[in-house]
Formats: C-alpha cells, structure tokens, sequence
C-alpha cells in the first residue's frame, strides 16, 4: 500500500474527534495553569500547555511512524511488545523515581515515562492475537467446557502479570482499567453473567465496608433460602446440584466479605482508605485540607459553571488552586468550571462520538484481530473517560486515572495516539481491500 494510499483510506472522522480532544486538552491545561499576573502565551515551554504542545509533536511522529509500518508487524510482533512492557514494569520497581507515593516513572532527564499506560495498549494486542487464533474461543459450550477455561485463564493471565506489576507500585488506578478488558470478552462469546461479577463485588465491597460481618452472612444465608423457597414453589423439586451450587456462591460472598475487612485494614494505605470512606461518610475526614475538602472543591468547581460557564481562563476555582491536580486528574473541573453545562455536555458528546466510532470501525474488520483490538481500544477509553468523571463528581473514590486526550502528561497522550492510530491503520488496510 503507498503512503498516499494510506492517508486517503483513513477514518476523517475519527481523526477530527481525535484532534478535537486533543485541542480541547491542550486549551484546558492552558486555563488550568494560566497566571493572571503573568500571563504566557499558550506555546510557552516553560509552562505546562507548552510541553503538552511538544509532546504532541512528538506523538505526530509516533503517527507518521505507525503508519510507515507494515500492518502486519502489530499482529506478527505483538508477545514481543508485551514482554517488552512486562519488562519495563519490572525495571521501574527497580530503578523507577517515585511520585506521589507510586513508583511508577522512568526519570529520562528530558522527561518522564509511565510504562504503565503503555500496557494497556500491550495486551490489547496480545489479546487480539491470542483469542483471534483459530480454536480459541470463550464461548461456554457442555462439548468444550474445558477448552474454555484454557481460553479464559491464558486471557486473564494475560491482563494478570501486568496488572499485579503496576498494583505493586502502587497505582491502583491504572490497574482498574484492565477489568475494561471484559467488555471485550464479552464481545467475543463470554456469557453475559461474567459482566455482572464486577458488579457484584463492588457491591459487596461496600456492604463489607458499612455493615457488620455477622449481619451480612446472615443476610446471605437468609438470601439463599429465599432463594431455594421461592425456586420449589415455581418448580417443586430441588435438585443436589442446584443446592451445591447456592452454597457454594454464598460462601464464596462470605468469604470475599472477610478478606475485604482484612484487605481494607492490612493492605490499604492509609490515603486509600480515606478515599473510599469519604464516600461512605461524610464525617470521615476533619481535616482542613483533606480529600473530603478536595472533593468538595471538585463539585464546586463544576457545578459554579452553571449553564453556559465561566468563560475561558475566567475560572476563579482554577485561578485560585483550590481543587488539586487540576491540570491532570482533576482538569474536567476546568471544563465544567468555565465551559459550564454546555462545555461539558460537548465534551462528552466528543467522547460518545469517538467511542461509537471505534465501534464501527472494529465491527467492519473482516479479520479477528482488527476486531478484538478494536473493541480493546474502545473498553479503555471507556473505562478512563467514565471513572474519571464519576471521581471528579465524587462517584468514584478518588484514583490516578487521567482523562484521554485531555488530562496533562506525554505517557498518557501518547499511547492513547498510538491506541487509535494502529487501530487506523488496521482500518486503512481494509478499506484498501474494499476499494480494489
């Protein structure tokens, strides 16, 4: 395929709604650094919508790289990209500088590198070319039960070794995101009951969390015989598998209720903690500046931005530094701050857009890989652009967890370019094929 083949097969869309976010980002970091005393220009480098400016040039060069490469090599050498990241993640245990509590950067001197947001883009791939192989499925049939739990424990072993590496750090934020990746075996014939268990055990964590022990294995034995009433009254019989199986599972909850008691008082930090309890109580955090006070700042910040917004670089919240982190985590308080409801409802609409046009763009590839490692671009950004609101909104406890495209950082900005992009090109190929 030539060069002036490539750019005329690849998606406009898709690449508008990139460009559009990454503008938007840029205007926002911009807003959230802005010295009112003295003002810079945008393009400064000495301030932080400069280097963002920079690290788009660079991620530029990453595009017009992945598109000089042969389609072929993302499939043919993805293990070797994943063993490469796995790698990486345990050198920066090693010899990485640690930031904020994680030990999660590489310090090059010129900048800073997260191996940890290229992970995500590592399995995405390895999952691609694993589950597209022939013979590999995670669809449940009584014929081949065992070859799906094969199928099912390579793709979590997969997703497994990186994400205990980046817990490690610890920087649990980043390690969320790879329970994104059930979207996509759901894509690919996991039944649906799979997609409920994180559910339920953010559920039960929180009941683990706010009611004694003691009440809640009784509530579940209570549940269970309920359940074994309410199942003989509709069909009269009762059988020894049903019974085994309802014991099982409430033993299995009551069991997962200690271990998070344990996991909650032994193994969480103690910044951890306060982040899950504000959500739970408003009276957990007395401190005048504490994560409470941060996310209250949050809101405000949001909500003062009323209808219409602030104006552009007219946040007083932004101005004055009251909400932390705002030119990363926390910069969709900029937008709802000065773009108001509007401002946010765009942006939004900008990610609904973009997400529902990776979609398409992986259900016309006529190959597995292309398709698997579509629907992976497509969980990520959903998983990063949901949870990243829902903390600023106080709907999540509060993690690391950048918003695509928008948030501050290099890392971040250049696996999601890289994310999209290897996912155009797939779909620069097919489109050629289709064309001819």
């Amino acid at each position: 395929m030539s060069r002036r083949s490539i750019v005329a097969n690849l998606d406009a869309v898709t690449i508008f709604l990139y460009l559009a976010l990454v503008t938007l980002g840029i205007l926002s970091i911009y807003s959230a650094v802005y010295d009112v005393k003295a003002p810079q220009p945008i393009y400064n480098l000495s301030i932080y919508s400069g280097k963002q400016i920079l690290r788009l040039a660079f991620a530029v060069i990453l595009v017009i790289g992945i598109m000089l490469i042969d389609y072929k090599l993302f499939e043919a050498f993805a293990y070797v990209f994943y063993a490469l990241i796995v790698l990486l993640l345990v050198l920066v245990l090693i010899v990485g500088v640690k930031i904020g509590g994680a030990r999660s950067w590489f310090d090059l001197g010129f900048m800073r590198l997260q191996p940890a947001e290229f992970a995500k883009l590592a399995c995405s791939l390895a999952i691609a070319k694993y589950l597209s192989q022939s013979g590999v499925s995670l669809k449940i049939q009584r014929k081949n039960v065992g070859a799906f739990f094969k199928t099912a424990l390579i793709a979590l072993t997969i997703l497994a070794v990186p994400a205990l590496l980046i817990l490690l750090q610890p920087d649990a934020g980043s390690m969320l995101i790879f329970v994104s990746f059930l979207l996509v075996f759901y894509r690919e014939g996991l039944h649906s009951i799979f997609l409920f268990l994180p559910l339920d055990a953010g559920i039960f964590f929180v009941l683990a969390l706010v009611v004694p022990i003691a009440y809640l294995s009784f509530a579940v034995l209570v549940l269970a015989a309920l359940f074994f009433g309410i199942y003989y009254f509709l069909r009269g019989k009762i059988t020894r598998r049903l019974v085994m199986s309802i014991i099982l599972i409430a033993l299995v909850h009551i069991a997962y209720a200690f271990s998070v008691n344990f996991i909650f008082e032994n193994v969480l930090k103690p910044h951890q903690k306060e982040r899950i309890m504000i959500l739970l109580d408003e009276e957990v955090d007395k401190r005048a500046r504490g994560s409470r006070y941060n996310l209250q700042q949050s809101k405000i910040a949001i909500g003062s931005g009323g209808l219409t917004g602030k104006g552009f670089l007219q946040g007083t919240q932004t101005k004055y530094d009251f909400v932390p982190e705002q030119r990363t985590d926390f910069i969709f308080c900029t937008i709802g701050e000065e773009g108001g409801w509007i401002g946010s409802s765009l942006l939004i609409l900008l990610y609904i857009g973009l997400m529902s046009r990776v979609i398409i763009i992986a259900e016309r590839q006529p190959d597995g890989f292309a398709r698997i490692y579509g629907y992976g671009v497509a969980s990520i950004l959903f998983f990063h652009f949901t949870l990243n609101i829902s903390m600023t909104m106080g709907l999540f406890p509060v993690v690391g967890i950048p918003l695509p495209f928008i948030s501050y950082g290099g890392s971040s900005l250049w696996s999601f370019t890289i994310l999209i992009f290897i996912l155009l090109k797939l779909d620069a190929h097919r489109n050629r094929l289709f064309a001819g």
